[in-house]
C-alpha cells in the first residue's frame, strides 16, 4: 500500500537520494550540488522556499514531489513542480500518479491558477504520463538560467 504525506525534515536524506537518482537518469548527476543541510534551511528555515510530498511503501520512501510557488504576471500565483520522481524499481505501481494528484490538490487548495513543470523532450515515459492529464506542452519558450 502506497501512502502520501507532506515531507518532513527527517525525510530529506532519502529525498536527496531520489533527486540524485533522477539526475543520473537525466544524465546530469554531476550537476547536483545540493545537500541535506541546504535543503533543511531552504525547506524548514525562517523563510521556506519549497515544499514536498513523499510516497511511502512499507515505511520506505519510494518517491517525492518537490514544489514551490511562483508568480505569473499574466496568470497570478502558480505552483511549480520542480521534481516528481519515483525510484526506478517502483515505477508503474501508482506512486507517481498519487504524488502528482496530491500536488495538484495542493495547487487547488492554495488558490493557484494552475501548475507548471518541465519535462525533457526525450523522456517519453514522463511525457506519456503527463498526457493523461490533458497537459499543454509548450515549445516556443527557451529556458534560461544563470548559475552562481
Amino acid at each position: 500500500m502506497i501512502t502520501i504525506r507532506k515531507g518532513q525534515k527527517e525525510d530529506l536524506p532519502p529525498v536527496l537520494e531520489l533527486i540524485k537518482e533522477l539526475a543520473d537518469y537525466e544524465k546530469a548527476l554531476d550537476q547536483v550540488a545540493n545537500t541535506v543541510s541546504r535543503m533543511e534551511e531552504d525547506g524548514f528555515g525562517d523563510q521556506p522556499v519549497f515544499g514536498f510530498l513523499v510516497a511511502f511503501e512499507d515505511n520506505i520512501i519510494i518517491g517525492t514531489s518537490i514544489y514551490y510557488y511562483r508568480y505569473s504576471t499574466w496568470k497570478g500565483k502558480r505552483l511549480y513542480l520542480e521534481d516528481l520522481v519515483v525510484t526506478e524499481s517502483k515505477r508503474g505501481v501508482g506512486a507517481g500518479k498519487l504524488l502528482f494528484e496530491a500536488t495538484l490538490d495542493i495547487a487547488r487548495a492554495t488558490n493557484c491558477s494552475g501548475m507548471m513543470w518541465q519535462v525533457l523532450d526525450w523522456n517519453e515515459p514522463a511525457i506519456n504520463f503527463y498526457e493523461k492529464y490533458n497537459t499543454q506542452f509548450e515549445n516556443n519558450w527557451i529556458n534560461c538560467n544563470i548559475d552562481f
